[in-house]
């Protein structure tokens, strides 16, 4: 697979990965499809009030940042975006995978794991 730059990621995922950096719930939430699912730290949220719940939440208990590290596009509905999270969360430094499931325009599954 070949590795894929920032500014050639679909629209929906960066504006995703930028708002989920800034706490930004109200832009997060606009990417997603009506019957999206989440995944993450083994919870599956589904549809859009879930989700806007999970993310109001998500990592709350946490000061960290993130930073892009790599991304692949599978194909042009499947996105796999790496991001590496460091703060003051138990082991201190995360790299996570973002795997976007896209619908259209939209985000319809994200699952987020190490």
């Amino acid at each position: 697979m070949i590795r894929t730059a920032w500014v050639d990621l679909p629209e929906a995922v960066r504006t995703y990965l930028i708002a989920h950096r800034v706490r930004d719930v109200a832009t997060a939430i606009t990417v997603f499809t009506d019957d999206a699912v989440v995944t993450d730290e083994g919870h599956t949220y589904r549809g859009r009030d879930e989700i806007a719940a999970w993310l109001g939440n998500a990592g709350s208990e946490y000061t960290y940042t993130t930073e892009f590290t790599w991304a692949t596009m599978i194909d042009a509905d499947h996105a796999d975006v790496v991001q590496r999270l460091e703060g003051d969360f138990p082991g201190a430094v995360a790299d996570l995978h973002f795997r976007f499931t896209l619908d259209g325009a939209l985000v319809r599954r994200l699952v987020i794991e190490p």
